[in-house]
């Protein structure tokens, strides 16, 4: 099974990913993964890539394609793969397209979990995490127990003026690979509100 999962940031994708990947034994492939592969393999591509991630420089398209051209002719994607974060732009999808055609490995579906902006914004400002354990709490959704709030802390990437440029960096180069692969007849749109498990039952749906 060969997937894309598509959806803004706080959807879920992390989590129905999981279920995925092991569901159909595939690896999951996500651009910061590949680019921290390739920076410790010590690599000549991997030199080059450290080269803009070491200095806070976005790694530019043509790397980025060529390091998952890399990371999709390994031996554990012969049997599918679920790309979580790749392609990021209408630019990285071309690419990918012909990486594909030319390994004869074409996509079966492309996910998109779709939720509400301001549903998104109450996800993601609502989270704490205990650094002791590293639990992650929702103050609505999951609340901690009264004896653990006080040691509660939000993570510096929760809050809403960061998460705000996130979704927005999702809307003006992200989004636009949703009429990009639905125009194929790719695009699975799936209900990313609900609880967990029917979250899960729709994206296994999806996918039959």
């Amino acid at each position: 099974m060969n997937l894309i999962f598509l959806g803004p940031p706080g959807a879920g994708k992390g989590t129905q990913s999981k279920n995925l990947i092991e569901r159909f034994d595939i690896p999951q492939i996500s651009t910061g993964d590949i680019i921290r592969a390739a920076i410790r393999s010590g690599s000549p591509l991997g030199v080059e890539v450290a080269e803009y991630a070491n200095t806070g420089r976005l790694v530019p398209d043509d790397l980025v394609n060529r390091l998952a051209s890399e990371r999709l002719a390994d031996d554990d994607c012969r049997g599918g793969f679920l790309l979580d974060g790749y392609p990021r732009t209408v630019a990285q999808a071309e690419a990918l397209d012909g990486v594909l055609l030319e390994r004869g490995a074409p996509l079966d579906h492309v996910l998109l979990l779709e939720v509400d902006d301001s549903e998104l914004l109450d996800r993601i400002t609502g989270r704490r995490s205990d650094p002791e354990s590293g639990r992650v709490y929702h103050v609505t959704f999951d609340p901690p127990p009264e004896d653990l709030a006080a040691r509660l802390i939000q993570r510096p990437d929760d809050t809403a003026e960061v998460f705000g440029k996130r979704l927005r960096e999702y809307h003006q180069k992200t989004a636009p690979l949703i009429p990009y692969y639905e125009d194929r007849g790719l695009l699975r749109r799936i209900d990313g509100r609900g609880s967990l498990g029917e979250v899960t039952e729709r994206v296994t749906h999806a996918v039959d």
